[in-house]
C-alpha cells in the first residue's frame, strides 16, 4: 500500500523528451513575457530566436574547441562554429530550429 504513494521514476525516453521540450517552453515563455509587457510579440521572437541562436553557436563553438582546435580558443575562427560537422540533430533541431520555429510561428499568428 504504501508503495501507491509513490510514482515510478521516469524512463529515460520521458527524460529525453522534457529536456527537448524545456527550450520550447522558455523560448515560448520568453517571447510571451516580452510580447504581454510590450504588445510587441516580434521582439519576442526575435529576442528568443537570438538567444537559442547564439547559445547554440556558442555549444558549436565548445565543441570544436575540444574536437579540431587543441584545446585552445585561440586557435577558433568564428565561421569554425558554423562546420556542419559541429552540429548533431540533437543541437540543430531541439535546440534551435525547434524553438524559433515555434516563436516565429506564435508572433505570425494573427491576434
Amino acid at each position: 500500500m504504501i508503495n501507491d504513494l509513490f510514482e515510478p521514476p521516469p524512463t529515460w525516453y520521458e527524460i529525453l523528451v522534457m529536456t527537448n521540450l524545456q527550450h520550447l517552453a522558455i523560448a515560448i515563455a520568453l517571447q510571451c513575457f516580452v510580447g504581454l509587457v510590450t504588445g510587441n510579440w516580434w521582439a519576442g521572437a526575435a529576442l528568443a530566436a537570438g538567444v537559442f541562436a547564439g547559445r547554440e553557436h556558442a555549444q558549436a563553438e565548445y565543441r570544436w574547441i575540444e574536437k579540431v582546435g587543441q584545446h585552445k580558443r585561440a586557435n577558433l575562427h568564428p565561421l569554425d562554429a558554423l562546420d556542419i560537422k559541429m552540429w548533431d540533430f540533437h543541437s540543430w533541431f531541439w535546440n534551435l530550429a525547434l524553438p524559433v520555429a515555434a516563436v516565429l510561428a506564435i508572433a505570425w499568428w494573427p491576434k
